[in-house]
């Protein structure tokens, strides 16, 4: 398995083609090697572009996508066809990490999971995720899988900080991926967070990120301007103490941005 980048960019919702392609190709050139995309979000085309446009080597980039039920299928056939259809989009020949992107709608992990297990043996696919599973999901997942689980893709940040998951990931020596690792701009605002920037002479966004870091979860903050693409990955270089991360865990506040009532954690 590849060692996953401690930053990525994140393409949700960055719909617009040529402001999607422009981004990816920027973050890029500025250092990023981790692009995180979906089928269901309409861009892989966009994304695609942005990679061939990069003055970065394909092989240098840990490219991510994902299957979700609702787009076309999670049945065994929905997911392979779905994968070679990513790849046709995307421009390339292989993926780094091909998630299932909800425990939901038609998944069903002994349907589901062999075709992941397919596409990972015939090296279309280099490593296999999941996204928004809790622990008990994991677990079903790590008794069906014959490929390696590399990683859970959820959303965490200092609002939510998945204390349960990240002992589960230690334990059974899996990556964490953040989505949602500034709470949709939240972060901005948290005192705790300003205290630690102010102190630092940085963005609350370099600070949310280096936390994270801090707990050994990589994170894949959506950017789209230039400014905001540097600012994130500088936080690679702030390097917080015990305090710093201390003041954080202590954040009393909990706020999940992405939620409805048939993802796992209502059950």
């Amino acid at each position: 398995m590849t060692e996953l980048p401690d930053i990525g960019l994140g393409t949700w919702q960055n719909e617009d083609p040529a402001q999607c392609a422009e981004s990816v190709r920027t973050a890029l050139e500025t250092g990023y090697r981790h692009i995180d995309t979906a089928e269901i979000y309409g861009n892989e085309e966009a994304v695609g572009e942005g990679i061939a446009q990069a003055a970065v080597d394909r092989e240098e980039i840990f490219l991510a996508t994902k299957v979700h039920a609702s787009s076309t299928s999670l049945s065994y056939d929905g997911v392979i066809e779905t994968a070679h259809n990513s790849l046709d989009r995307l421009g390339v020949e292989y993926v780094d990490l091909l998630y299932v992107h909800w425990p939901t709608g038609d998944y069903d992990p002994a349907d589901t999971l062999p075709a992941y297990d397919e596409l990972y043996d015939e090296g279309l696919i280099r490593n296999v995720g999941v996204s928004n599973f809790e622990p008990f999901n994991v677990e079903t997942a790590l008794e069906v899988l014959d490929a390696p689980l590399f990683a859970n893709q959820v959303e965490m940040h200092p609002l939510l900080q998945q204390d349960a998951l990240r002992a589960h990931a230690d334990e059974h020596d899996y990556t964490l991926v953040a989505y949602s690792p500034l709470a949709r701009g939240d972060v901005f605002d948290v005192p705790e967070v300003v205290e630690v920037a102010e102190k630092h002479d940085v963005s609350p966004a370099q600070v949310s990120l280096a936390w994270l870091r801090e707990k050994g979860v990589s994170t894949i903050p959506k950017a789209t301007s230039e400014g905001h693409i540097r600012d994130n990955f500088e936080s690679l270089a702030l390097e917080l103490d015990d305090e710093d991360v201390a003041t954080i865990d202590g954040i009393e506040r909990e706020d999940r941005h992405l939620d409805f009532d048939v993802a796992p954690w209502n059950e």
